[in-house]
Order: C-alpha cells, then structure tokens, then sequence
C-alpha cells in the first residue's frame, strides 16, 4: 500500500543502502557523543516548579515539588566536577575525536568544558538551551530557545553550532532548526544506521541518526544494562556486526555518553576496552558528526 500523504517514511534505503564511501575505505564510522547536561536540568534553581528525575542514579526517583532535591542536584553535579573530565581524558589520551551534545545552560555555567572541548578539536552542537521536554513548548518560545543556544556556543566556543539535537523535540523542532538558517544536519532521529535527507520542510535537510540502544542512559533504566562489562559486551557486539557487514555497505554506529553516567569509574572501565577493542581494528572512522555531515553532503548531494 502507497500513501503518499502518510508523513513517515517507513522504507528508508531499504536493502540497498547507499556506499557511503567513508575515508580511508572504512567499514565503520563510529560517532563519539558526550551529553553535557549538567546544570541545565529541572530544577527549582532553573526558574522551575520542581526538581530532576530523569537520567539519574536513583531507581524510581520521583521529582520532589516545590523544593530542591540535594541528592538528584548532586548526581547531575558529579558528571560537572568529575565525570566529564574523566570522559575528555579517556578520549584525549587516545586521539579520538568526538562531538559535544551541549546543553547550552549547562555550557555557560562551566566554560571550561567549552574550552576543553575545543582545544582538543571536539565539535560542540546545540542540544538545547536547556534538559528538559520541548514537546509541548510553545513554537515562539522553543524559536528563541534556539537562537539563545546557538548564540551562546558562538560565544563559548569561537564559532556557531552546525549540528543540532533536542533529544525531546516537539513537532516544530526540526522546521524552526531548518528556518534558523546555519545547521548542516541536526540528529533528532534514530531511523536508519546511516544519514539521510528530509525533504519534509520545503527543502533538503540532512538527519544523521542518533542511537539509543548503544546509549549509556541504559545503565541506569531498570530494563537496561546491569554494569558498565554488560554494556561494554552490548557495544563490541554492535560494533562487531556493522564491521562485518561494512564489508559489503559501510555503516554508521553512535556512542552516547553522560559524564554522570559513563563518566563514573564502574562504567568508564567497559567504555576504555570498547574503545581500544575498536582501535585494534582497521578500516574504522572515529570523525565529529559535521565532518559525517560534509562527507554525506560532498558524497550524496540533495539534488543528485
């Protein structure tokens, strides 16, 4: 059956998936993500009614009303102080290049991750002004939210964001990101192990996929990983599998992660020997997301 006023594209590439023709003929490109959120979470602090249970190390945790909560404060501070340098230190220490999900609140209230970021040639995109559900936000003030943003990381940073994720879109999202005019790709999708190009808004945009299921957020969901070796053994297994097939379609893998989730040293031991596991191979491409966006747009241009 074919609707072609149905807005979702459930076919995608199908079985033929494009050769994405990744540098140094690699089979893989493996996209780093570092989610700065700290500091830009519910909180009453923030101008809001009541404090962060999302993403935090407490099973079940029900936001406290009306007041501040000191314990889910200081998980989300621990990723701020500790967990992010251990993040930057582990991907320093082996040349690997990543992309900084920038909460933009989070980013001004500790510039030093900003300048870290930068001096050691991360990319930094805008995850929002703030970590919290844009769903239901009205369209002027989520329109503001993103000039805000983008006005902060050029200031922070030297330069604006070309990449961007909300991680909770509402409905306006990515059009208002497409009408802003200076994004390459934005990764609010978890469609496809490859880019794509929305034609959806009026003219071509590029979507590079976000992943879950490799996302370090599951080790602290109940139906998640138990430990930091769980994840670790789920990271090889996925890498392993687009490895083999890259060898006839080239494929992309993303690896999310929170400094107060994979930043704690139980967990950042299985991301060291994911990522020296994936060092031992060749033919990988460890790129920041808008080297992936340049790659495709060169590669696949919109109107080819």
């Amino acid at each position: 059956m074919s609707d072609t006023s149905y807005p979702r594209d459930l076919i995608g590439y199908g079985p033929n998936p494009p050769q994405a023709a990744w540098p140094g003929e690699a089979r893989v490109c493996l996209s780093i993500a570092i989610a700065y959120e700290e500091g830009s979470e519910t909180c009453i602090l923030h101008g809001d009614d009541r404090s962060e249970a999302a993403l935090a190390e407490v099973a079940g945790l029900e936001p406290v009303i009306g007041a501040r909560d000191p314990n889910s404060e200081s998980i989300y501070e621990y990723g701020s102080r500790a967990g992010y340098w251990r993040l930057h230190r582990t991907l320093a220490d082996r040349g690997l290049a990543a992309t900084v999900y920038a909460v933009t609140m989070a980013l001004e209230r500790n510039p030093a991750v900003a300048e870290a970021a930068m001096t050691a040639g991360f990319e930094v995109l805008s995850h929002g002004h703030r970590w919290f559900d844009y769903s239901k936000m009205p369209e002027a003030e989520e329109r503001a939210h993103i000039d805000r943003a983008v006005e902060i990381i050029a200031r922070l940073c030297g330069q604006r964001p070309l990449g961007w994720y909300t991680g909770r879109p509402s409905p306006n999202t990515r059009r208002l990101v497409i009408e802003e005019g200076g994004f390459l790709y934005d990764s609010d999708s978890y469609a496809d192990d490859l880019p794509y190009w929305d034609r959806s808004h009026g003219r071509p945009h590029l979507v590079i996929p976000h992943q879950f299921d490799t996302n370090d957020s599951k080790l602290v969901h109940t139906n998640g990983f138990p430990n930091g070796e769980a994840w670790e053994r789920y990271l090889i297994d996925a890498f392993d599998v687009l490895w083999r097939e890259g060898a006839v379609a080239p494929r992309m893998m993303t690896v999310s992660l929170h400094p107060r989730i994979a930043g704690r040293p139980g967990r950042s031991a299985g991301l060291e020997r994911f990522l020296d596991h994936v060092l031992a191979h060749d033919r990988v491409w460890i790129p920041r997301r808008a080297d992936i966006a340049r790659h495709w747009i060169a590669r696949f241009p919109p109107g080819g």
